[in-house]
């Protein structure tokens, strides 16, 4: 089962974390700068880890220079989302 979340990225925060909501969309902050693709790459190692899913798993499909985003997160289930989430 694959799985499409919205979210607000805030690069180059002083921690990571994940939520709360933010205009509709789950906001996750991550130290790495929004330069090279390395804040997309953080977002997905940190959702991966929460997750227990693998990075492949998970795949920016829209708004990759952005720091709104759509993801899609293959093998994971609604519950594991709104664990993550609360």
């Amino acid at each position: 089962m694959s799985i499409t979340i919205e979210i607000l990225v805030q690069p180059r925060a002083s921690r990571e974390k994940i939520g709360p909501m933010h205009d509709g969309r789950l906001k996750i902050a991550v130290t790495a700068p929004p330069v090279d693709g390395e804040a997309n790459a953080a977002v997905i190692a940190l959702l991966a880890r929460r997750l227990g899913v693998a990075r492949g798993n998970i795949t920016v499909v829209a708004g990759a220079s952005s720091r709104r985003k759509t993801l899609r997160i293959a093998n994971v289930t609604p519950r594991q989302i709104e664990e993550m989430i609360a």
